[in-house]
This record gives structure tokens, C-alpha cells and sequence, in this order.
């Protein structure tokens, strides 16, 4: 697949990423699948993967000033 910025090589990497819930609460997930481009350091996640964020991140308590989960494959 090829990176929608520069054009380079998007690769498969398992890696750490915040996600901003509110204006106070973040939530990072642990060992996300992502694409990432080689060229650029771009990245994006695949429509299953992102499917399962959505999930996660709305099941936050939104109280929570960060919260750290493990995405789970």
C-alpha cells in the first residue's frame, strides 16, 4: 500500500499511540497495528483495527484524565 502523503511504502508495525477522548481525557492504546510509511513516518490504521478503537475509546470513562489500554489482537 502506498503512504497518501508522500507516496512511499506503507508497512505493517505494532507500536504505542494517544488518542484525545475529550479536552481531558486521553486514552492510549498499547500495541496498536498500524501502517506505517517508511518514507515519512505517516501512519493509519486499517478499517477492522479502527472499528475496535472506536469501540474501545467509547466504553472511557470520560472522567478519566488518561487511561491506558491494551489493544489486544
Amino acid at each position: 500500500m502506498k503512504c497518501h502523503v508522500c507516496g512511499g511504502e506503507m508497512r505493517p508495525l505494532v507500536t504505542d499511540l494517544p488518542f484525545e477522548v475529550s479536552r481531558k481525557t486521553i486514552v492510549i492504546l498499547k500495541e496498536l497495528p498500524v501502517l506505517h510509511c517508511e518514507r515519512c513516518s505517516e501512519y493509519m490504521l486499517e478499517d477492522r483495527v479502527l472499528q475496535r478503537v472506536d469501540v474501545m475509546i467509547a466504553n472511557v470513562d470520560e472522567d478519566a484524565e488518561l487511561k491506558v489500554l491494551k489493544f489486544a489482537a
